[in-house]
C-alpha cells in the first residue's frame, strides 16, 4: 500500500522564546526537524510532506529538497494543517502517517510498526498512545469496558476522574487516506476558531468505526519539545543513547554524563574519551586514541593512536600518532601529519606540519607548510598578515627554528637551516644555513655534522 508522511511544522513556537523557528534549534549537531524527516522518510519510503508556516523560508533553506512543502496560512489548528497536504497526497497515498517536527525521539521502526498496524486492519485510524504517570499536557484516551477507544479528552477539558487516566494521546496517527480527506471536511470549528485533528477520533467513533492503538516500547519517544527545558531533556536522552552505542562498540567513555557526541560521528575501537569532551559536526576518530579531558572536536578527523587533551580542534586533519596539548588549538585548515608533537598553548591555522615535526609551546603557525622532522621552538610566530593580505611561510625538512623566532611572511627557510633564538626572519634562509639577529642574516653555512 502506498504510504506517505505528513510532518506538522507550522507553529509559532512561542514557548521557546526565540527569534528562530523551534524546529531549527540544534540538537546534538542537527536541527530538531531533521530527526522527524529522517525517520519518516525511512518508514514511508518517500519524502514527507512538510507543513510550514512560521519561519517558512528559514525552514526551507535548512531542509532543502528533503521534503515536499505546503504552507498553512492562516494557522487554524492541527486539523487545518493536515488539510493543506491534501493537494499533494489525495489519490497518491493509501496510508497517511501524521507526526510533528518537534518529536525527534520517535524512531523509524516505531513509525514502521504503526504503518504495519494500519495496513493489517481495515480501520480509519491507528493512533500512538503511551502509559505514563507524567501527563505532559497530553489528552487522555478514554476507552469503553470492552477496551475500545471512545474519545480523546484534552487535559483542559477533562473531569477530575478523567485526569486520573494514564493512557495518553501522543498526537501521532496513521490514517486511511481516502477516509482522511473526507473526514477532515467534517471537523467542527472549535470555540478558539481552530480545527483539531483529535476530532477525527470522535467522527470515527460516531460512525461506528473501530480505532486501533499502538504503544512504543520506550515511552520517552513521545516526548515533544515545546520549550528549552524540554530541549534539554531530549538532549540528555539522546546523549545517553549515543554514548551507550559507542561503549557497546568498544569505545571507553570515562564519564558519560559529561561527554557529548553528535550524531554521525565515527570512533574506532579502544579509543578512550575522557570527561568534559564534546565531539561535534562531521568529526571522526581512529582506534586506540585518547581524547580529553576537556577537548572540543568539531569537523575534524583524528587518526589512530593519537593523544589530544585540553584542546580545541576545528576543521582540522590529524594523522596517526599525533600528540596535541595541553591547551592546543587547531583552526580551520590545520593538518598535522603522522607523529607530530604540538606542545602547550600552541596554535595552528591553515598549515601543514610534516611528519615528525615538533612544535614547542606558546607558538603560532599560520599559512605555513613544513617538511618532515622540523623543530619549531617555543614562542615561534609566523607573521602571516601584513594588515591587508595573508602570506605563506615555507620551512624545509629538518630545519630548526629557534625559540622566539619571528618568521615574517612571505618567507622560506630551507632544508636543514637553523635560526637563532629571537631571530626576526624577513628574508629567505638558504638550506643548511644558520641565520641570527633582528633582522636575521645568514652567518654560517652548516655542515651535516652540525
Amino acid at each position: 500500500m502506498r504510504t506517505a508522511a505528513v510532518i506538522l511544522a507550522a507553529g509559532q513556537s512561542t514557548r521557546m522564546r526565540s527569534k528562530s523557528p523551534k524546529v531549527l534549534h540544534p540538537l546534538l549537531g542537527r536541527p530538531i526537524i531533521s530527526y522527524a524527516l529522517e525517520s519518516t522518510t525511512l518508514a514511508a519510503g518517500s519524502k514527507p510532506v512538510l507543513v510550514i508556516g512560521h519561519g517558512a523560508e528559514q525552514v526551507r533553506q535548512i531542509v532543502g529538497d528533503a521534503a515536499h512543502y505546503v504552507v498553512q496560512e492562516p494557522q487554524l489548528g492541527t486539523g487545518h494543517a493536515v488539510q493543506q497536504a491534501e493537494q499533494v497526497l489525495k489519490g497518491n497515498a493509501d496510508i497517511v502517517l501524521v507526526t510533528y517536527a518537534d518529536m525527534p525521539l520517535i524512531k523509524s521502526t516505531t513509525f514502521q510498526q504503526m504503518i504495519a498496524l494500519q495496513q493489517d486492519n481495515s480501520v480509519p485510524i491507528s493512533m500512538m498512545t503511551i502509559q505514563s504517570e507524567d501527563p505532559r499536557g497530553f489528552g487522555r484516551v478514554i476507552r469503553a469496558d470492552d477496551g475500545s477507544i471512545t474519545a480523546i479528552v484534552e487535559e483542559a477539558d477533562a473531569t477530575p476522574e478523567q485526569l486520573h487516566v494514564r493512557e495518553l494521546n501522543v498526537g501521532v496517527y496513521c490514517f486511511q487516506g481516502a477516509w482522511l480527506w473526507e473526514a477532515l471536511k467534517r471537523i467542527p470549528l472549535s470555540p478558539k476558531g481552530e480545527y483539531y485533528l483529535t476530532d477525527l477520533v470522535k467522527i470515527a467513533v460516531n460512525d461506528g468505526q473501530e480505532i486501533k492503538s499502538y504503544s512504543p516500547e520506550d515511552p520517552n519517544e513521545a516526548i515533544g519539545i515545546n520549550n528549552r527545558v524540554h530541549l534539554s531533556e531530549v538532549r540528555e536522552i539522546m546523549k545517553a543513547e549515543i554514548n551507550q552505542h559507542w561503549m557497546l562498540s568498544g569505545v571507553t567513555i570515562v564519564d558519560p554524563a559529561t561527554t557529548f557526541i553528535d550524531h554521525g560521528i565515527e570512533i574506532g575501537q579502544d579509543t578512550v574519551i575522557w570527561p568534559n569532551t564534546y565531539i561535534a559536526g562531521s568529526s571522526s576518530i581512529g582506534e586506540s586514541s585518547a581524547i580529553g579531558p576537556d577537548a572540543f572536536i568539531q569537523d575534524t578527523s583524528i587518526g589512530d593512536r593519537c593523544k589530544v587533551w585540553y584542546a580545541v580542534l576545528e576543521g582540522a586533519q590529524v594523522e596517526d600518532e599525533v600528540e596535541l596539548g595541553p591547551f592546543g588549538h587547531l583552526r580551520k585548515g590545520a593538518h598535522l601529519a603522522q607523529g607530530v608533537h604540538m606542545g602547550n598553548f600552541g596554535e595552528v591555522k591553515n598549515s601543514y606540519l610534516g611528519p615528525g615535526t615538533k612544535m614547542g609551546h606558546f607558538s603560532y603557525v599560520g599559512d605555513t607548510t613544513t617538511g618532515a622532522d622540523v623543530n619549531i621552538g617555543a614562542g615561534t610566530v609566523t607573521c602571516n598578515y601584513d594588515g591587508e593580505r595573508k602570506h605563506p611561510t615555507e620551512i624545509g625538512a629538518g630545519a630548526f627554528i629557534g625559540s622566539d623566532t619571528m618568521l615574517v611572511a612571505p618567507v622560506k627557510v630551507g632544508e636543514g637551516a637553523r635560526t637563532g633564538a629571537g631571530a626576526v626572519v624577513t628574508r629567505d634562509v638558504p638550506e643548511n644555513t644558520l641565520a641570527v639577529g633582528s633582522p636575521a642574516r645568514s652567518i654560517k653555512r652548516l655542515q651535516k655534522s652540525e
